[in-house]
């Protein structure tokens, strides 16, 4: 079974890793561009393929599938725009591929905001009050009223596929909008940029960032769930094109958003890998959740690190064999940024204590893997931990009680 990536960011590379740490396989990494997550690795084979363009990305893959004619392939990715369109291509590309990804149906009820807001209501799911923002011919329409906000609040496409496919001066993948005017400003941009989707304006959840939680996921093709990870955000990424991704986790168990999942799961009857993102409102003490991802999530190793591969459960649908449900329980501290930077963003004594004891017992660092350390790699992505230092620097030079 070999599995076939495609993009090339630090979860790609997890992925591959969890696949070659369970039978030593070699993979394929289908990506724009030579990243440095993947400079002169020897778990994978890189190719180069205009991944952006779905004509494109279907062609690479297939040929690439006629170059490799005879072994089992397993196409897989970590970025809603590419999952969206191998999805939408399924039919050729499954004459070469095994495909464990949901229907095109389950993923644009999970990929769209909206819809997640309105299925976890509909199950009792805590979510943020939130106003959507229909855009069409460059006008934007509210679906509510915006004076029924209250400041801040976040904002984020209800679709990051179609949102990807846009740009505009100041983009982010989360924005955080402390005031009427800044929205206004917003939307104008987000308008003259010729998007046509839906953006939301949600509430604010106080906190800062060691409130927010991640959890992922797999449901196989037999509608169970095999597998649930859940821990603690300890640090986020602060770059405008990482905004908001985890950079640092504390592995803890949390049975209700893992009751959660397996319920919202089932309503939407899907299948394959997902990532959720929520907080604990400390007003509550509830767990509110902000969004399901179609995929693994860039930080899928703090999962093989708690003890569960997702290679084990890909393989176990993909085969038809039992595979043991898991709840991954083991505490593990994941991190991509340098242990002393991270402390400097941890102000809460106890969980500085506890994150130390946990960085005792190892580290759990996705690109720093044993099987794959020749000099020249090891040197590449030890500059690649050390520019964090500057990234926070100039991003997030200081801890807030907001994380912005």
């Amino acid at each position: 079974m070999i599995p076939v990536v495609v993009g090339g960011d630090i979860g790609a590379y997890a992925l591959l890793r969890a696949f070659h740490d369970r039978s030593g396989v070699r993979g394929v990494v289908v990506s724009r561009l030579q990243t440095r997550a993947f400079a002169d690795t020897r778990i994978a084979d890189v190719r180069i393929a205009d991944v952006d363009d779905a004509d494109a990305l279907v062609e690479s893959l297939v040929s690439l599938a006629q170059e490799r004619a005879g072994e089992r392939l397993v196409l897989l990715s970590n970025a809603d725009w590419y999952v969206e369109s191998i999805i939408a291509r399924r039919a050729e590309l499954e004459p070469h591929y095994e495909i464990p990804m949901c229907s095109a149906e389950s993923f644009a009820r999970v990929e769209s905001k909206q819809a997640f807001q309105e299925d976890c209501e509909a199950l009792g799911i805590p979510v943020p009050r939130t106003v959507a923002v229909r855009f069409e011919d460059g006008q934007a329409q509210p679906d509510g009223e915006l004076e029924s906000l209250t400041y801040p609040v976040i904002g984020k496409a209800s679709s990051s596929a179609e949102h990807y496919k846009v740009d505009y001066p100041g983009k982010l993948k989360v924005a955080h909008l402390a005031t009427r005017r800044e929205v206004e400003d917003l939307v104008s941009r987000i308008a003259a940029s010729g998007f046509s989707g839906t953006f939301l304006l949600q509430e604010f959840i106080p906190g800062d960032e060691t409130q927010m939680r991640s959890l992922t996921a797999y449901r196989d093709a037999r509608g169970e769930v095999t597998l649930l990870c859940t821990g603690r955000v300890l640090l986020e990424e602060h770059t405008p094109g990482t905004l908001g991704v985890p950079a640092a986790i504390l592995t803890e168990p949390y049975t209700d958003a893992m009751d959660a999942m397996v319920r919202y799961l089932e309503r939407v009857d899907y299948r394959g890998f997902a990532n959720a993102d929520y907080k604990r409102d400390p007003r509550t003490g509830a767990h509110v959740f902000f969004e399901v991802n179609p995929r693994i999530g860039r930080n899928n190793w703090y999962v093989t690190a708690a003890g569960a591969n997702p290679a084990d459960h890909v393989a176990a649908d993909l085969d038809g064999t039992t595979i043991a449900p898991v709840r991954a329980t083991r505490e593990v501290l994941y991190s991509v940024v340098p242990l002393g930077l991270l402390k400097r963003y941890l102000p809460d004594a106890g969980l500085r204590e506890r994150v130390l004891a946990a960085a005792k017992r190892g580290v759990a660092r996705p690109l720093h893997n044993p099987a794959d350390g020749s000099l020249a790699r090891r040197l590449t992505i030890a500059l690649l931990t050390w520019n964090y230092r500057r990234k926070y620097r100039e991003f997030y030079p200081e801890p807030t009680e907001t994380g912005h």
